[in-house]
């Protein structure tokens, strides 16, 4: 098995550590729970996952991979999107974690596959992988405005 460059290896363990923490603050929230905008404005965790799926499709596209969803069908979950304005839209949420691990495994297989990343994919790379630091975090609060226990111990 060949080593991974160094900047790939980054990106991989940056995707890897997203997913674990999305994941976590995401287990045991129900599909009614995500629909709930804390504060009657601010984004539902439903949002804010779906949201963060819709933007790995655009990492996936800049590694050469088909999105895992047509950015049409999902556009509630864009950037600028009003979610409250379009939440009879979202996905049910145990789906939308399913659409999580779909982008996971691709993420995963394509960064094992690559050899190196070209000079102009570096710096939307780390923007996206910072993106998806944001969000992660996010969710972890949301998840105790829904009054769930904190996942990250």
């Amino acid at each position: 098995m060949e080593t991974l460059s160094n900047e790939i290896a980054l990106v991989k363990n940056q995707i890897d550590i997203t997913y674990k923490v999305v994941s976590i603050n995401t287990e045991g929230i129900t599909h009614e729970e995500s629909m709930i905008f804390p504060d009657g404005e601010a984004n539902c965790i439903n949002w804010v996952l779906g949201h963060l799926i819709y933007v790995r499709n655009g990492l996936l596209n800049i590694l050469g991979e088909e999105p895992i969803w047509d950015k049409e069908s999902f556009s509630g979950y864009n950037r600028g999107a009003i979610a409250l304005e379009r939440k009879e839209e979202f996905v049910n949420f145990e789906e939308l974690k399913s659409y999580l691990k779909q982008s996971q495994d691709k993420l995963d297989t394509k960064l094992n596959t690559l050899g190196h990343f070209s000079a102009g994919q570096i710096a939307d790379i780390a923007t996206l992988c910072f993106h998806e630091n944001y969000h992660s975090g996010q969710l972890g609060y949301i998840r105790r405005l829904l009054g769930k226990p904190g996942g990250i111990k």
